[in-house]
């Protein structure tokens, strides 16, 4: 068995895992980082990317690359279409910050060079992964030449995506689970189209939600509310677009323009927390202890927050001979947390129409909407939240 000592195992070569280990580096702290995916594979999973701006200076001004400056989308609002109108959300002018259209792909592949690039210990295509807590926890796995390997260390992050098995290391009588299934889906297609708007514009129709998403100039990201159980083979081309349109439909005329589709699926989504998000010297980041649903664009955003506020924290506890400074992570991260889970909740449903709603329930839904889009309170609110609190 190959035996490696390092100060900090890192389960989970994701986005939160990988900017954990840059920021470690950063400090002069080693890791080790492993991942059951090939790095073609997480390469090749096509995920969305919407950027707070805190996301794109941390990118940025630890180095990872500035790629995300040249080839992202800046995006200063979203439009709120709703009654058949659109009523855009200024958040440049409500609270001089933009949100960044960059795929969650380009972000991995930035961190993945970066790693590589500093020399960095990731292993990926590993097998057989299973952990040991307690005071010297350690990582044991196939690698990808098949030789069995441990890795001994300090500190074990938990970095491991939503079916975590770091999660399940801390006692069940030690840890509460807090989860929402929503009764809705979202049908995603990807089209070669020109933009249909300049902004992202979130839809809330009869028929149900709808997002006009974007992902270059001529190829475009959509989704409609769709039911949990949808058979995508059930839904041809042309189809897909009349749906979409008659959700976007208006006395304004608006209209999508229209390409081939090559891809489509249905998307399931969930909140969850785990707590606590530290066990002794475990501690948990990203997906493997939060997942919220993608209508907010905070998912990507809420594990590189973890993830810095974890560097820190531990940081102090290798380099400074403070390990009382872990305390602080839980409580740090999950604020943050939960207020993501509260916008991500309001904005799934005052977006979407629920089963078995009511004339009356739609009609509330609009005088809602309406509140937020015709009042600068309301507006401003939206805008902090969808571009990202300070970090703390």
């Amino acid at each position: 068995m190959s035996i490696t000592r390092t100060a900090v195992g890192i389960v989970g070569g994701g986005p939160a895992g990988l900017m954990l280990s840059h920021l470690l580096s950063i400090a002069g702290i080693d890791s080790v980082v492993v991942d059951h995916r090939s790095r073609a594979e997480i390469e090749n999973t096509v995920r969305a990317g919407i950027l707070e701006a805190d996301s794109v200076r941390l990118l940025v001004d630890t180095g990872v690359s500035d790629r995300v400056r040249r080839d992202g989308i800046a995006h200063q609002g979203i439009d709120l279409r709703f009654g058949g109108e659109s009523h855009p959300i200024d958040f440049k002018g409500l609270v001089g910050e933009s949100s960044w259209l960059y795929p969650q792909t380009d972000v991995f592949i930035d961190l993945a060079d970066a790693r590589e690039r500093d020399g960095g210990d990731v292993r990926f295509g590993v097998s057989g992964t299973r952990v040991s807590c307690g005071d010297r926890p350690a990582v044991f796995f196939t690698d990808a030449d098949g030789i069995s390997c441990e890795v001994r260390c300090d500190y074990l992050v938990g970095a491991d995506g939503s079916r975590s098995v770091c999660r399940f290391e801390i006692p069940e009588v030690a840890r509460t689970h807090y989860f929402r299934e929503y009764p809705f889906a979202w049908f995603g297609i990807l089209a070669s189209a020109p933009k249909s708007a300049p902004e992202l514009v979130y839809t809330h129709s009869p028929r149900g939600f709808a997002l006009i998403s974007q992902r270059t100039e001529s190829l475009q990201r959509m989704y409609f509310q769709c039911d949990p159980d949808e058979d995508v083979d059930a839904w041809p081309k042309d189809r897909i677009w009349v749906e979409l349109q008659s959700r976007v439909a208006g006395a304004d005329g608006f209209r999508l323009a229209e390409g081939p589709i090559s891809d489509k699926a249905v998307l399931r989504f969930r909140s969850f927390v785990a707590e606590p998000m530290r066990y002794g010297n475990l501690l948990l980041a990203g997906d493997a202890a939060h997942t919220v649903p993608p209508t907010g664009a905070k998912g990507l955003n809420l594990a590189l927050a973890d993830v810095r506020v974890l560097a820190e924290v531990l940081e102090r506890a290798v380099r400074h001979g403070d390990p009382d400074a872990l305390d602080e992570y839980g409580p740090r991260a999950l604020s943050r947390v939960w207020k993501a889970q509260h916008f991500s909740y309001w904005m799934t449903t005052m977006l979407h129409t629920l089963p078995g709603a009511t004339g009356f329930d739609l009609r509330r839904q609009i005088g809602e909407l309406e509140s937020v889009a015709g009042s600068a309170a309301g507006s401003t609110y939206l805008a902090e939240a969808y571009t990202g609190w300070p970090g703390r």
